[in-house]
């Protein structure tokens, strides 16, 4: 039954989200999103990142499909901001390899800091140079929402640093109901009462981190992630409590869209 329940509201949240739209950034950057989706296929480097955060698993509802839309948007981020430059397709790979790293830690307290650890550990390994590797593992280590975060002192650095916290609190959008809650909610059985009990207060959390974007183009097409993923969380909550209001006014475990804390 928890399963047949979950399947008719996860498929509302895709009907809700189609009627709502694609994010501006979509529509407006996508040749930048198809060069970096690009450069992203078939790296060598790339294919190597994979292969490892397979490794760690899903991490609460922020497996592959997250980290693989962190890296694609965090590779156009970089390579709106930093146009012209010489670099930069190694910019965008460095890019690329942050975002498939950035959340292995996710499942741990402090993840962002053990993120940037671990990763920094296992580019010890790639070719990249001593600066390469500690501006992946720098921009890992600052990507967490309502945290402190270091400035970084090389332009580049605090780019990728910043492009990669923009392009995972995208995720706070649109796919915080259409696939991350689901990913964190279903595989640990948490009935529906339980999470709607919880999901008004969980809207506030993912409100609050529509100022927080960096970079100017996550500035510019941020808010419009964060308006269009509240509209369907709204509309989304309105028509399960249809169906599981009196059941949800009960329930006392906390499992709101709050907790996803990327």
């Amino acid at each position: 039954m928890l399963t047949e329940d979950y399947i008719e509201a996860r498929e509302l949240s895709a009907d809700i989200a189609r009627a709502v739209g694609s994010p501006r950034f979509y529509i407006e950057r996508r040749a930048e999103i198809d060069r970096s989706l690009a450069l992203f296929a078939g790296a060598p480097l790339v294919e190597r990142a994979l292969r490892l955060a397979e490794g760690y698993g899903d991490c609460l509802g922020h497996g592959q499909v997250h980290t693989r839309k962190v890296a694609i948007d965090t590779g156009a981020l970089v390579l709106i901001e930093r146009a012209g430059d010489p670099d930069l397709p190694r910019l965008v790979l460095l890019a690329h390899l942050a975002g498939l790293l950035h959340d292995i830690r996710r499942s741990e307290k402090d993840h962002a800091r053990r993120g940037a650890e671990e990763a920094a550990r296992i580019l010890e390994a790639f070719p990249l140079s001593p600066g390469e590797g500690r501006a992946i593992s720098q921009a890992i280590g600052n990507h967490e929402a309502f945290q402190a975060y270091a400035t970084l002192n090389d332009p580049r650095a605090e780019l990728l640093s910043n492009a990669l916290y923009d392009a995972d609190k995208f995720r706070w959008g649109p796919d915080n109901f259409t696939e991350t809650v689901w990913a964190m909610v279903v595989p640990r059985r948490i009935p529906l009462p339980v999470l709607l009990a919880h999901f008004l207060p969980g809207l506030e959390g993912i409100r609050k981190i529509r100022e927080t974007f960096r970079t100017p183009t996550g500035r510019q097409y941020g808010p419009d992630f964060i308006d269009r993923g509240l509209e369907i969380g709204l509309r989304l909550h309105e028509a399960l409590m249809q169906k599981f209001g009196d059941a949800a006014g009960g329930a006392r475990q906390p499992a709101g869209p709050e907790e996803k804390k990327a």
